[in-house]
């Protein structure tokens, strides 16, 4: 079933909307909240509320790109998970290194209006800084950073020696920070 067809379903409050949205998007959801969470128990209840934030969002919400916007919902829900059951202990997983690598580039939570409209900013910033590189180096530092996809799959995804997709990610960071530090978005 296409995207328009489903988010119909939803519009018209049909229960076979969450089936049918499993259905399509189940496979990429549960990657991206395993990727995260790293327990098939976490990942299936956070598919569960994946598919309830999409109950409760649409409507209002008309998603022009379903599978980002179940993306979105998937990662962030697997992200507060992971915090509230890892409450800051460092453990080596998937989350812990590729933030780690992020460094001080990576944004704190904050439920404070001014911070968000800083993260909104900083976003903005980083979106533009992506779309200033290659195609290839993009999809290299979104797997990593928005899908928490290990060096390793990554370098098999792309053909790619393990160290090139390291010092792609460090050169990038790098480059970003510059990039951030010159719009006066970090000191």
């Amino acid at each position: 079933m296409d995207d328009s067809r489903i988010i119909e379903l939803f519009w018209n409050r049909e229960e076979s909307a969450i089936a049918e949205t499993a259905n399509a998007y189940g496979r990429y959801c549960r990657k991206i909240a395993y990727n995260i969470l790293g327990n098939e128990e976490d990942t299936e209840e956070c598919l569960n509320d994946t598919w309830l934030g999409a109950w409760n969002s649409i409507p209002p919400a008309k998603p022009s790109c379903l599978s980002a916007f179940l993306g979105k919902i998937t990662r962030n829900l697997a992200i507060s998970r992971y915090r509230a059951g890892h409450a800051l202990k460092r453990t080596g997983d998937r989350l812990s290194e590729s933030l780690e690598e992020l460094g001080e580039l990576a944004p704190g939570t904050s439920n404070n209006v001014e911070e968000s409209v800083d993260r909104d900013v900083l976003e903005s910033a980083i979106n533009r800084y992506l779309d200033s590189v290659s195609e290839k180096q993009r999809k290299i530092f979104v797997r990593r950073y928005f899908y928490m996809d290990s060096v390793s799959e990554i370098a098999q995804m792309y053909e790619l020696g393990q160290s090139d997709v390291k010092v792609t990610l460090l050169r990038m960071r790098r480059s970003l920070k510059k990039v951030l530090e010159d719009e006066g978005l970090m000191i």
